[in-house]
């Protein structure tokens, strides 16, 4: 498998059949995930995407499993959320997802949730990947009797249905039609099922998953299709999940596109205002808008920023007790129903909010004023450390230092693809543009 860093911001991810995501690869990961975290009551559960490559990994997953003795209970396709929901509801003492989220079909991933349905953090990532990387697992399992491999019939429904008890509890949907794009994948048939078990009138979108169409021109990566449809049908919201529906990306009423900050504003300053956000925080990313710092001040709450990636904003808000956190890419964490980004919840919660106030979403969103962004991704050939980069460095502060306090630069790498992000902030919409080639020259010439 190679010495280098198996996981990343989210689990270990890459192109299926590649690298760690062989089936060799999968029994190594499957062994260690039971050697850490088996044998502390239920099962380890095992849910996927609908990636082609879904089945083998899972059977490969299960082989290692089981050869450690431990028991396995495989739920097919189910939104990355619901398995951490289910881990916790099922008592098992792991959670495995296989996905890779909102990347193409020929990637995937494999991703890990404690018996309390939270993520590993880095120490204990460190520590399963020398389990996986070593040999001494592989002998062990030569000698165990073998665990025994269970399916949970029916498992999207029985989601579906457990998730209106938990996440719907009095919530009526009638006269509200809304528009869906699963994107062919994991929440192909438990969102528009919880929607219309709550009264919604649904136009879904994208729920025929081949194994090669997921995220294909569809879901959140591609909204263009829930805003056309919004406007054509006159629905009151359009969804639209990635691949493993740990994410949610909608449009308004007249097909305008929010990000997670504005579903984050609208969600937070409702929780605001009832009394129910806890010490008045919410937790946000270094790439959220500032904006989102000033509507929260101004409504007597305040922002904490965390790194890139929801785990680390969970992090922030167990460390503060705090109930709600999210990313601008619609990753959004409520804690009170869920540990995990929560595609399904946030638009329960939206929902719930438009219901309540009587109020459309357009109308909702116009808490957050937020300041001109442009992010831009570019494909690099290799990650070079960017402290290694004067050229790159340089030319970052130095228009730093002309911006001043009016803007603001963040350039970072993927965390899950080979590419750098550059985010540019600024007051003065006009300025976006060459301040973002000034500094992307350097970047392409020595990165691309």
């Amino acid at each position: 498998m190679g010495q280098a860093r198996l996981f990343g911001t989210d689990g270990i991810r890459g192109r299926a059949n590649e690298g760690p995501l062989t089936p060799e690869g999968a029994i190594a990961f499957g062994r260690a995930v039971a050697a850490k975290f088996g044998g502390k009551g239920g099962p380890i559960i095992i849910g996927r995407d609908t990636r082609i490559s879904g089945p083998m990994l899972e059977k490969a997953v299960t082989e290692g499993i089981v050869s450690m003795g431990i028991d396995v209970l495989l739920l097919g396709v189910v939104p990355t959320p619901a398995i951490a929901f289910l881990t916790r509801q099922l008592k098992g003492c792991a959670g495995i997802v296989i996905s890779a989220s909102h990347n193409p079909y020929e990637d995937n991933g494999l991703k890990i949730f404690q018996a309390d349905g939270l993520k590993c953090d880095d120490a204990l990532e460190l520590e399963l990947e020398a389990l996986i990387l070593g040999e001494e697992l592989r002998q062990q399992a030569t000698l165990k009797k073998p665990g025994k491999i269970e399916t949970w019939p029916d498992a999207a429904k029985r989601y579906a249905e457990l998730a209106v008890k938990a996440y719907g509890q009095g919530l009526n949907l009638r006269g509200m039609r809304i528009v869906v794009d699963a994107g062919n994948g994991a929440a192909h048939e438990t969102t528009p099922a919880v929607l219309r078990a709550l009264g919604a009138e649904v136009l879904a979108f994208h729920i025929a998953p081949d194994g090669k169409n997921i995220n294909a021109s569809c879901g959140s990566t591609y909204p263009e299709i829930i805003q056309e449809e919004v406007r054509k049908s006159g629905a009151h919201i359009g969804l639209a999940h990635d691949g493993d529906a740990d994410r949610l990306i909608c449009c308004d009423e007249t097909g305008s596109l929010l990000d997670g900050d504005e579903m984050l504003a609208i969600i937070g300053l409702d929780l605001l205002k009832r009394g129910k956000l806890a010490h008045q925080t919410v937790v946000a990313t270094v790439m959220s808008n500032l904006g989102l710092d000033e509507c929260f001040l101004k409504a007597g709450g305040k922002v904490l920023r965390a790194g890139v990636g929801d785990r680390y904003v969970l992090e922030q808000m167990l460390a503060h007790d705090l109930n709600l956190g999210g990313e601008q890419s619609g990753h959004i964490i409520l804690r009170d129903y869920n540990t995990t980004g929560d595609g399904l919840v946030t638009a329960l919660e939206l929902l719930r909010i438009m219901k309540t106030s009587g109020e459309p979403i357009s109308r909702l969103r116009q808490g957050l004023h937020k300041y001109p962004q442009l992010l831009v991704n570019v494909k690099v050939r290799e990650r070079i450390p960017l402290d290694q980069l004067p050229e790159v460095t340089e030319t970052v502060k130095a228009v730093e230092k002309e911006l001043g306090t009016s803007g603001r630069i963040l350039l970072r790498y993927s965390g899950t693809e080979p590419k750098i992000r550059l985010l540019v902030e600024v007051r003065d919409e006009a300025l976006l543009q060459s301040v973002a080639d000034r500094i992307l020259a350097p970047v392409k010439k020595l990165l691309t």
